[in-house]
């Protein structure tokens, strides 16, 4: 489990193709207190540590995952957010992220509105339920809030520290980033759904 607040910017060291996925080294201030076995989000995917260093870590990607999340297009050089999984001692300052990617986004527009940037970001249309207008979204394992919707397409305000601290100042408009709902919305419309397929009809 994890808030959304982003540790550090990491970066790819090595990316190997393995069987049945992928290897990624990442360099990182933190690798040298890192464990095995320890869940780390990576772009907002929950991955393991299968080994590390004094200056970096690994972590394997199943295909699915490659499939289904932004990790498949990863290239050595490139960076990455990452967060370390919460403990009783951190404050949730952001909101639950569980690091279980729902769908990929594509950003369309990064506009410059005084101080801050707004980044519209694109989505399938079958996730159009899970944005609410100043709910939260995880955008590459950033917790952020919705500040405009409108079909498939949500608008974020991103300030000045988390542009330069994130990965999203190295983002261009077309570029792909990992989107997780909020946990508690998706329940919620899960329990709607099965009630009203209860109701009789009729």
């Amino acid at each position: 489990m994890f808030t959304g607040i982003i540790s550090e910017v990491g970066r790819i060291q090595k990316s190997e193709k393995i069987d049945g996925g992928k290897k990624l080294v990442i360099e990182c201030s933190f690798s040298a207190d890192v464990h095995i076995d320890e869940s780390i989000a990576v772009n907002g995917v929950c991955l393991t540590v299968v080994a590390f260093d004094e200056s970096s870590f690994t972590v394997q990607c199943v295909d699915e995952t490659l499939r289904k999340t932004s990790l498949g297009e990863l290239q050595v050089g490139g960076h990455v957010n990452l967060e370390r999984s919460l403990t009783l001692e951190k404050a949730i300052e952001g909101h639950i992220v569980q690091g279980h990617v729902d769908t990929i986004g594509i950003i369309k527009e990064i506009e410059k509105k005084g101080a801050d940037l707004l980044v519209t970001i694109e989505y399938p249309e079958s996730f159009t339920d899970y944005i609410v207008g100043r709910g939260s979204v995880s955008v590459d394992g950033i917790s952020l809030t919705v500040a405009r919707s409108e079909e498939n397409r949500f608008t974020i305000a991103i300030i000045p520290y988390t542009w330069e601290n994130t990965n999203l100042i190295y983002k261009s408009e077309g570029d792909t980033v990992n989107l997780e709902f909020d946990v508690f919305g998706k329940y919620i419309i899960q329990y709607l759904e099965k009630r009203m397929g209860n109701i009789p009809k009729g």
